[in-house]
Formats: C-alpha cells, structure tokens, sequence
C-alpha cells in the first residue's frame, strides 16, 4: 500500500453511528485486511444488512474473549471502521467475512443494541510527529527487525519479508507488523489506542526486540537439541550397521548376548537360590537397558562373574595315602613333619568323607621350600592350585572386592582365584601372609579372618559378588617368616607348622635330586656334560653360602653351570666334572668363615646362638674393661630386654665376688664395656643372657672361653636359666660355624629331642639349669693374667674416683649408655 492508498482509506468520510461488531480475539488495525468468522445472531444480522447496504461497519474487540453475549461494557472505547470485502456462507450456517481497516474510532455512546449493537462514533486522527531522515531511519530499523523475526520464526513464510520491504507508507507498515505482532490482545490494544506516531513506533520496537531475543535463544536451543538428535541417530544408525554386520558374521548380537547368558545360566550347576535370583532380575535389567547406556557393561559383568564361579563344582580327590607320600618324598627331601600332618589330613578326609579343610600356615626361614609344598600338597589331593602374594597388600578391598558403585570394579583377591582354579576346592596359598600392611584403606587381616575360619568361610560374602560363597572346601595354606606381625586372632585361625633349616646333608641330597638337574636344564647342558662331586658340594655350602634354606646354594650351582656351559660354548671343552678344587677358580675366594676359635682367644669374648627370620646365626659378644669409675657402657644397637640381661649378669657376678675370685676393685675403680659386633643389625631377646655371663665373667676372672661352644639361655637374677626358642635353628647355626659343643637349657631338652640325630650329628649337646656351674663349664681353668694384679689401680685413681663420688653427693650406680 502506498502513502495516498492509506491516506485516502483513513481520511475517508466516518458515518456519526455505525453498527458495530464485537470481536473476540482479534484487534483490526487500519489498512490490515483479516478475514472474520461470524456465527453470533447479533454478528450475523448486523453483517447481513451491512453487507446489503454501504458495506461499512465499526469493529472493536472484547475485553475477556470468553464472553459469549458480550454487553457494551464488556467491550474497548476503541476500535476501527472497517469495510467487508467479501461475504462467504460457509456449510454449516455461520459467514465469513473479509474487512479491512479503514481509520480508528472512539465510540460515544451505545444507542442500540437488537437486533445488533449500534453506536454514535467520533474519528480518531493519528499524529505523524515525526519525518525526514530520522523517519526514514525508523522504518529502516523496523523493517530489518521484522525481517530477522520472519526468518528466525518456523510459522511465518519467508514471502512476508518481501511484503514488509514492499510497503512504502509508515502508517501503515506500522498497523501490519502491529497486527501480526506475538503479543496479547490487551497490549495490541494499546498499540491502537496510541494517537502518536513515535510512541507507537517505539511500542512496536520494543515488542519487536523482545520477539527478536526470544527467537534468538529458541534457534540456539534448536540447533542444540537437533545436533544432539544427529548424533544420537547416527550412533543408532552405525549400531544398526554393526548389528547386521555381526549377524552377518554369526557374532553375537545384543540379543543373542543375552541370549547366551540365560543359557548358561540355565546349563549352570550347584547355583543357590540367592544366586539364581539375582541372575534373573540382573538379566531383566540387561534386557531394558540399551547396550550404549554405561549400566549394559556393569550388568553384564556381574552376570558373568556369578557364572564364572564355581558353584558346586569340585575336583574328585585321590585319597590314596601312598600315593600322596611318595609325591610328597618325590618332590621335597626332608619336612618329616609336614608331610606327616598332610598325610593325616588325607586319613582323615578318607575316613570322613567330609571335613572342612583346615587352615595351616607353613612358618620359617626363606628357601625352605613353603610355597613348592603347597604345589606338591595339591598334586597329591588332585585339586588346582591357586597362589598369591599378599605381600605389600594396604587395601582392604584387595581381600572382599569393591562395590559395583566404583568404576572399574571386580571381585577380591580370593573369588579372581576361585574363578581361575575353576573348582570349589582348590588347594589355594596365601603366600607372605606376614606381610600384610594396614592404613587408611583398612586392615586386609581383619578381611582374612573370616576367610580362614572353617566355621564362617562357608557363607563368604564379598563385596562385589554381594551373595554367600561357600569357601569351606577350599585348602587355604599361609606362609610366614615371622610371626610376631601376624595378629593374634588370625594367628588363632591357623595350625602353625614350624619348617626349620636344613642341615648340610639335607642341602647334599636337595642339590643332588632337585637342584643341579633344574640348572642343568636351565643353562642348556645335559647330564653328560656336566658332574660335580659331593665334596664340591659341600664346599660350596660351607665357604659360600650362610643360610637355612637353599636359594643361595642354588644361584652358586647355577654360577658353576654357566661356567661351565661358557666353556662348553666357546669349545674349549666337550664335557666337565667339578670337583673341589675346581670350587675357587669358578666362584673365587671363599665368602664365609669359621672364625670361632680366633674370636675367642682373649678373655671377654664368648659365643652365643641367636634366632631370626631368616634361620639361626651365631653371635659374637665381646666385653672389655678401661680405669674408670664402675660404670656400664652399651653398644651394638641393642634392645631393652638385652641391656637388662646385661645387668642381670653383672649384678649376679658383684653378688658372687669373692666365690668366683674376682677383685673388689675390679667393680669400683673399672669401667666395663660390652659390643655385640655388626652394630647395624638391630638385636634384642633374653637368650643372649647365658653368653652375657660368660663374656663378663671371663673378663673380670681373666680366663678365656673355650674356644669351639657356644651356649644360649636366658638368666634371671636367682640364679636360674629359663627355656629359649628356635632350638633346632640356633643348634643349625652351631654346626654351620664349626662349633663342637652346645650348652643349652635344661628345660629345652624336649626341643632336641624333636631334631633328628642326623642333624645333630657329632655336636656335643650339654644343658644347663642353674648358673653356678657355668663358669667352670665354660671358661678355661687358668687365668691368663691373676685377676688382682690386672685390676690393681694406684692410691691416686682410688682417691680420685672418691673425690668425684663426694662431689657428685650420691651413691654409685650403674649406668647404660649407647
């Protein structure tokens, strides 16, 4: 429409009363043609005769749309005259009418209202207030706002931009985009209320910005969402790809997966109920969950772990007790004891027919050969064997599993080898059980507890699993070097079987069965290539090895073989027999040393027998003595209960001066000191005390200690020698050294008497109950020097150490330092 188009339409001539027409949701703007449904009597008598007569009408909107008889209150003040284009009768007896707007009206007064409203109106002039360059801007600005609405907006064509740009008038540009404005009635009326031109013009651009915001964010929120929509039907498509690809194949699709599952659950023996139950809800959750959600995985897994398990599966075992020996003799020399208590078991579990499996722990040095027992005990039961560290373990969980809440989570360390072995009753090592850590993670012991309880391991709940498994068929066999850090409730749990070292023999005819034909194999000889006499053996033990199992002895056969296939190799040789002198050349110099005798040619030094973790060892303890002031000086990184045993002997020996020939002087006017050599190896225990004695009574009797014994006991201050551990271990370390005579406790001859003669040999062995009779057993009959002239000290040293006691105003005492 152009400029005189619409000022001709709104300056045509206004009739002073006019019929007028209520509209329900629609507010007419002049210039705007809308088409209009008419189905009210009063609507439809008053277009009739319009429509008859000059076709002109007065229009103006309802207040609340809901009202169906409207009445002249319930209608605006203003409104539009307007001209009907066009009649339609439509099938069903209401019209349709197509007006436009010609000018705004203010109606006055009502002055009819049957059959249809009529009123007196006044015309309403609209002020142009406006012009020039900042008009033509405004209609620039409100036609590129609109035409941005029109393109973001889905419901609007897009031939509506080119109506816009094509109308010249402002009037009327602005009555259009007014009339097709997102807003409600109530505020398009308003707009049509607005005589001003720039009011109204700033009204519709701030509608127009807020439509234009409003746009914006639907677009970025569209786009988002269509985006997503894209990526999800992608995967959905390339899923589908896979999906025939793999029925293609004959892979497992999602449903045949799942598929799979039920049929192993249904082939599945010996589940419990628990179990089958949790499979079939679990499967019912796999079934409505897509195999793209993170839970299809988690499902699926805890599926298949209950499946893996063995439930109910067990491997027949073979009770025959003969049988189980000789696989036991073919596989271990020696361990007399153990293997007697597994064959017990065996009877047992023969006669019975149903036992729970005992716990035992296998304790001692390393290299006595724990952990191969275990493989030997399952090869002779015909049960799978499981073994793992639990060396270093801090984390509870690592026993009872994580919960399936965490990400990555599996079951503990016990059900992943149950899963393994494949049977219910697997011969299962807990190996370095003593080993275990705790912190702020947990304590793995505690988990264990239940583990190793025949009477509560039936019903083992792991975290994971979160179901019952019966672990009572299971063999669980430990091993320790220690076990002072095993706690006492655990301790509780288990049947300890002592493992002591071995003796020369045994470490002969171990080399001879299983080591050298294992580093023969290794080092690629053969049994022809390679001989080494006994005599070399035993060499090697005594010069070049120092322990109670048989791992050191093992790495020096393997230097020898290498040697040897080394020279086999570069063909300087076709074949070779080691012998004893061979020994040198191969490993060089001797590595060990018995240097009892040299030790103990001064008085002060005598020999004691300690125990550790790794096997019995001898103990050298030296004592000296300086001019000085009485007092006790300590050293070589010893324990409480040592120093105590230090000055229990002491005092023992001031109570028995003058019997044992031993100066006054000797304990006022000199200085003792006691070393335990190697200081950096921490040493403490009572059953050094008996070596306390000696080392101090030959030094304040001057005689020497026999040279090739050795003793151990603990003192006390009556008088008495008490009863030590590691019996077997210390008389081992004894014959190790080259000691010919022990003295130990008398009480601890029931200890001996466990050992086999074969280990004791030619070692002389003499126990002890008292004290008194120590000194004349132990120590030689003559003094070197005559006690009282060694301890003879100058009037002045005497009346200086009595000077300095007056000083210090206190009586003598006997003091320890390190």
């Amino acid at each position: 429409m152009s400029e005189e188009e619409e000022k001709k339409l709104t300056e045509s001539e206004v009739p002073e009363n006019l019929p007028i027409l209520p509209l329900k949701n629609t507010v007419l703007f002049p210039g705007v043609v809308v088409p209009i449904t008419v189905g009210r009597d009063r609507s439809l008598a008053l277009v009739k005769e319009a429509y008859e007569s000059d076709k002109t009408i007065g229009v103006v909107t309802q207040k609340d749309e809901s009202i169906e008889d409207p009445e002249p209150a319930d209608m605006y003040k203003y409104g539009t005259v307007a001209q009907i284009l066009k009649l339609i009768k439509m099938p069903d007896g209401s019209k349709s009418v197509v007006i436009q707007g010609k000018s705004v009206i203010e109606i006055e007064e009502f002055t009819q209202k049957d059959p249809f409203f009529r009123a007196d109106v006044q015309s309403v002039q609209q002020e142009m207030d406006i012009s020039g360059v900042e008009l033509d801007a405004s209609m620039r600005s409100i036609k590129e706002t609109a035409s941005k609405i029109v393109n973001l907006s889905p419901n609007i064509p897009s031939e509506a931009s080119i109506a816009i740009n094509n109308i010249s008038s402002p009037a009327f540009l602005l009555n259009f985009i007014s009339s097709n404005l997102q807003v409600s009635i109530a505020e398009k009326q308003g707009i049509l209320e607005i005589k001003k031109f720039s009011e109204r013009l700033e009204k519709v651009m701030e509608f127009l910005n807020k439509e234009l915001q409003v746009l914006n964010l639907s677009e970025e929120i569209r786009s988002k969402v269509k985006t997503d929509i894209d990526d999800q039907q992608r995967d959905f498509y390339l899923r589908q790809q896979m999906k025939a690809i793999q029925e293609a194949l004959g892979e497992d699709s999602e449903q045949q997966d799942i598929e799979k599952l039920k049929q192993r659950l249904a082939e599945k023996q010996g589940l419990s109920d628990d179990a089958k139950d949790t499979i079939d809800k679990e499967l019912q959750r796999l079934e409505m969950t897509p195999n793209s959600s993170p839970n299809y995985g988690i499902i699926h897994s805890y599926v298949e772990w209950i499946l893996d398990l063995p439930w109910g599966e067990f491997s027949d075992d073979k009770l025959d007790l003969k049988r189980a020996r000789k696989i036991l003799d073919e596989d271990h020399y020696g361990l007399e004891k153990v293997k007697k208590r597994i064959v017990e078991y065996l009877a047992v579990l023969k006669l019975k027919k149903d036992m729970k499996a005992p716990i035992l722990c296998f304790y001692g040095p390393p290299g006595v050969g724990k952990t191969s027992l275990g493989k030997s005990i399952a090869r002779a039961l015909n049960r799978e064997f499981e073994r793992f560290s639990l060396g270093g373990i801090h984390d509870e969980a690592e026993i009872r599993g994580h919960r399936r809440t965490y990400i990555g989570a599996l079951p503990g360390r016990i059900l992943r080898s149950m899963k393994k072995a494949g049977k219910g009753n697997p011969v299962m090592m807990l190996d370095e059980i003593d080993k275990v850590g705790s912190d702020f993670r947990g304590d793995p012991t505690s988990a264990l507890l239940e583990v190793l309880d025949p009477e509560q391991n039936d019903t083992f709940m792991d975290n994971y699993l979160e179901l019952e498994y019966d672990l009572s068929k299971v063999m669980f066999i430990a091993t320790a070097n220690s076990l002072d850090t095993i706690p006492a409730p655990l301790r509780d749990r288990m049947e300890i079987i002592n493992i002591s070292g071995y003796t020369q023999e045994e470490k002969i005819e171990i080399a001879k069965k299983y080591l050298i034909p294992k580093q023969i194999e290794e080092n690629g000889l053969s049994k022809k290539q390679f001989k080494i006499s006994n005599k070399a053996i035993e060499k090697i033990i005594d010069e070049y090895t120092r322990e109670s199992g048989v791992r050191g002895l093992e790495r020096q056969i393997g230097a020898v073989c290498r040697n040897v296939a080394a020279q086999i190799a570069s063909g300087d040789i076709e074949k070779m027999s080691v012998g004893v002198k061979d020994i040198q050349d191969i490993l060089g110099k001797r590595k060990f040393f018995s240097d009892v005798a040299e030790r103990t040619t001064v008085p002060g030094v005598a020999t004691g027998l300690a125990w550790t973790p790794y096997g019995g060892d001898i103990l050298f303890i030296e004592a000296s003595v300086s001019r000085g002031s009485g007092k006790l000086h300590i050293t070589g990184q010893l324990g409480d209960v040592m120093k105590e045993s230090a000055m229990l002997a002491i005092s023992y020996l001031r109570a028995r001066y003058e019997e044992l020939n031993i100066p006054e002087e000797a304990f006022k006017y000199w200085d003792l000191h006691i070393h335990v050599p190697q200081g950096a190896v921490p040493k403490d225990g009572p059953s050094a005390g008996v070596a306390l004695l000696s080392a101090v009574a030959s030094i304040f009797t001057q005689r020497k200690v026999k040279g090739t014994l050795a003793m151990t006991g603990e003192i006390t201050l009556r008088g008495l020698v008490l009863p030590v551990g590691g019996i077997k271990e210390k008389v081992l370390a004894a014959k190790r050294a080259g000691i010919e005579k022990v003295f130990l406790p008398q009480k601890n001859e029931k200890d001996v008497e466990e050992i086999e003669k074969d280990v004791i040999g030619n070692l002389q062995v003499e126990y002890l109950d008292r004290m008194e009779p120590i000194l004349d057993l132990i120590l030689e009959d003559k003094p070197v020097q005559d006690p009282k002239e060694f301890f003879k000290v100058p009037d002045s040293h005497k009346n200086q150490v009595s000077g300095n006691n007056a000083k210090s105003d206190s009586t003598q005492e006997v003091t320890v330092m390190d």
